[in-house]
């Protein structure tokens, strides 16, 4: 069900155990050779292509497209929350889900940028509604729900995801490749080199001057299906799970 299509009696009327899912991404520089709406895009399509099979069992809201992107606020056209409005936000979205009745609260992400202050988000709003056993909340990144995308082809130079990368630029190949510029001369950059076992302080051009992160040059449309396949099927067996939680367990 999309929020979007909803009368509020019908909201009102959904068995409370019905889980909402909040998708959430960016708008946000991908280098000289993907388009600034990079993670909505794919974020989108991941999305539309999980949904048919948990229809009517899941209400999906409409993709929140603005995200925690000041690290990419040096290359025009990026457009941000900064990170304590972002955290409002997503506050201010669970708590109208808790007032509408929604019990299983699920943002999916689709930006790096939104991790933190996406868990930060579920975590204070957890101990917001301490009084509450049953409520579950939950922020989970797309890509870390599936297995490595190599399992199922074995071309892929990249082994995690990066910015404007293999990845990223091969699902925009298969989903519109008339927004992906030539690749031929984008170097392969890699983003952190020392203290990786620390969390960093940083902005992108700390590590990279033109903006993208990973090796774009071997991207393909046919791996690009193959990433969408891999993680749309990942999130569909995540929300399914949502859906079967038994409101008590936690193992």
């Amino acid at each position: 069900m999309q929020l979007a299509d909803l009368t509020w009696p019908r909201v009102k009327a959904l068995a409370p155990h019905t889980p909402i899912v909040f998708p959430v991404a960016a708008l946000e520089q991908h280098g000289h050779h993907l388009p600034l709406f990079t993670d909505s895009l794919i974020l989108g399509e991941i999305v539309h292509r999980a949904e048919p099979a948990l229809r009517d069992r899941i209400v999906f809201a409409p993709l929140q497209w603005l995200g925690n992107s000041d690290h990419h606020l040096d290359f025009p056209g990026t457009l941000s929350a900064p990170p304590r409005a972002y955290l409002d936000v997503l506050n201010g979205m669970i708590d109208n889900a808790v007032r509408h009745g929604f019990r299983r609260i699920v943002f999916i992400n689709g930006h790096g940028g939104n991790d933190v202050p996406g868990r930060q988000a579920v975590f204070e709003a957890r101990q917001r509604h301490r009084d509450r056993n049953d409520l579950l909340l939950l922020f989970a990144t797309y890509w870390n729900l599936a297995k490595l995308p190599q399992e199922k082809h074995a071309d892929f130079h990249q082994h995690e995801m990066g910015h404007a990368c293999e990845w990223e630029t091969s699902m925009i190949l298969r989903l519109a490749p008339h927004l992906v510029g030539d690749l031929k001369d984008v170097p392969t950059t890699r983003a952190r080199t020392a203290f990786e076992n620390a969390g960093l302080g940083w902005v992108t051009q700390d590590f990279v001057r033109d903006g993208h992160i990973g090796n774009a040059a071997s991207a393909t449309a046919d791996k690009g299906e193959t990433l969408f396949s891999s993680f749309a099927g990942g999130l569909t067996r995540f929300l399914r799970e949502v859906v079967d939680w038994d409101g008590r367990s936690w193992s």
